[in-house]
């Protein structure tokens, strides 16, 4: 095709159109919300307060970005290396990429994104990017793991926090910033050999944990390649582990989704998915997520057969048979992809519903159930050959047991908590992404800053700091509107339920409507200049009362 024809092209002009557009509007967000970053790594020199940050992943770096760049001293603790900075994004495959829209995906403000659905790299070089701008590299601590948190009473009848015994001086406030992906999950199988992965490991969960019911014979073991979904493209798996082969991916998640479009993308012979439930998947389209995001209720309401419908009878047109029978829509995260269902429509995946059983020297020992049964419904039992097994169940979640037990009492455990981030106990303890179950929208938006921006107002507006009774009283109003919710009434949220959180946080407490514009979009609290007393404050005043 000829560069006119080619560049004159409706669709090419209506897609460069696009690209202009994406990149405009985040130039726009740039200059509207973009907090300016210090100078220099000696600023700021005159802080309103030190907080600890536990973990530098996404999350972690964009918090410590909003604190410093607010005037507040910052110090990132990490338990991995250097090359562990951006969290889980610096341990999954260079494949992954965003379920969602990066507009959807904004967790800092200062972000240029090159593609609507960037990959690895891009997201590891972007969290980067804000690490050095807002002068975080020599703020962060790495091969640092946490392993306490205490409570330090002040003179003046306050209380700040040691982390680690006092390696560093004392915080004023804690963000922790782990997330809920960890390790890699390994699941313990019937004759899968000792040395590989978690298979000598017992505490396996229930959602993972296989009905290991069958007689074990101990020469009847796979000897082939198993591989756990986040190390599929890494360097210890070579091209010819996979091109060519029968890949049998065990899990039906986000990383079972994943792990078959890379296998496929490395060339293997044929793919076969084992999953023990059904997940929802949507399209990647910003407005159809965008529209599911809204649902203000958290939870499945009368009229969600309608989006249900909707997807039935559009992305999953040809494969219904995939469509969940006993999960709603808004009772679960949705997986969002738009190339699996085609791949099992067409013949590349082959998708068996059933529960492993075991592994045998040919392959995987099947429970295959119908659509309408639950995981452990009796079924027929079938051997899938496999030359490769793909463990696609998923990360860990990460332990807080360096915090002190006090502040979760029973009953206000994660994610029942106030706001479903900060601990009910004590307000300057906030747990932003890693305290939530499952929810539709996402955990990396513009959320992060404005979590942030709340405990910042608490430290500087000791009338506007609530007290355990409030926090407890949102958690069991919260529990007494959601009563029912499948997996409880914080395990589940919408993005639309968590602003009208925010919203309330401010109207139901009348004092706080000065800090509106701050919170929720970071205007009015800056870095204070040498000298200056309130310098780069000119919406609000700041309190001279004790932090506590």
């Amino acid at each position: 095709m000829s560069w006119p024809v080619q560049y004159l092209n409706p669709i090419n002009i209506i897609q460069a159109i696009w690209r202009v557009c994406y990149v405009l509007v985040q130039h726009i967000i740039i200059a509207i919300f973009k907090a300016p970053p210090p100078k220099n790594p000696d600023e700021p020199r005159n802080p309103y307060g030190r907080i600890a940050v536990i973990g530098a992943g996404l999350t972690g770096v964009s918090s410590a970005a909003h604190c410093i760049s607010h005037n507040f001293e910052v110090v990132i603790f990490e338990a991995a290396p250097r090359s562990g900075l951006g969290g889980i994004w610096s341990h999954v495959n260079s494949t992954s990429g965003l379920q969602l829209n990066s507009h959807l995906y904004r967790f800092h403000p200062a972000l240029i994104w090159r593609h609507a659905f960037p990959l690895r790299d891009e997201i590891l070089s972007e969290i980067s990017r804000i690490w050095k701008e807002y002068q975080l590299e020599p703020r962060t601590r790495f091969e640092t793991p946490v392993t306490s948190v205490k409570r330090v009473e002040t003179e003046d009848g306050s209380h700040k926090w040691r982390i680690n015994d006092g390696e560093e001086e004392p915080f004023d406030a804690v963000i922790v910033t782990i997330g809920t992906c960890g390790k890699p999950k390994w699941i313990h199988l019937d004759g899968m050999p000792k040395d590989v992965g978690g298979s000598k490991d017992s505490n396996n969960s229930e959602e993972t944990k296989a009905d290991n019911t069958e007689e074990t014979n101990d020469k009847d073991v796979f000897k082939k390649p198993i591989i756990h979904s986040s190390e599929l493209d890494s360097d210890a798996v070579s091209e010819e582990t996979i091109k060519g082969k029968k890949v049998v991916v065990i899990g039906s998640g986000a990383s079972g989704v994943e792990a078959v479009e890379t296998a496929l993308q490395r060339g293997a012979g044929e793919v076969v998915m084992v999953a023990r439930t059904d997940k929802w998947i949507i399209p990647r389209n910003i407005f159809f997520d965008t529209f599911l995001a809204c649902q203000p209720f958290g939870r499945e309401m009368p009229l969600s057969f309608l989006w249900e419908s909707l997807l039935k009878h559009t992305h999953y047109r040809g494969v219904e048979d995939l469509v969940p029978a006993h999960a709603g829509l808004f009772e679960g995260t949705p997986v969002v992809n738009d190339a699996f269902l085609g791949h099992v429509k067409n013949g590349r995946c082959k998708y068996v519903r059933g529960d492993p059983v075991r592994l045998t020297s040919a392959g995987v020992l099947t429970n295959v159930r119908a659509r309408d049964t639950k995981p452990g419904s009796e079924g027929n039992k079938k051997t899938i050959d496999a030359e490769v097994i793909v463990l696609a169940t998923g990360f860990e979640r990460p332990k807080i047991d360096f915090l002190d037990d006090s502040l979760f009492p029973e009953d206000y455990q994660r994610p029942d908590l106030y706001l479903q981030n900060f601990s009910t106990e004590d307000w300057s303890v906030l747990l932003t992404n890693s305290s939530y179950s499952s929810g539709i929208g996402t955990v990396g938006h513009f959320h992060i800053g404005i979590y942030t921006r709340i405990l910042l107002t608490l430290l500087l507006d000791a009338n506007a700091r609530p007290s355990p009774k409030d926090m407890k009283l949102w958690v069991d109003v919260v529990r007494f509107m959601k009563r029912g919710a499948a997996g409880g009434p914080l395990g589940f949220f919408t993005y639309a339920e968590l602003t009208i959180w925010v919203v309330m946080f401010h109207f139901l407490r009348l004092d706080r409507l000065r800090w509106f514009f701050f919170i929720l979009f970071g205007w009015g609290v800056h870095v204070k200049e040498r000298g200056s007393e309130e310098g780069g404050i000119p919406m609000v005043r700041i309190q001279k009362e004790k932090l506590h």
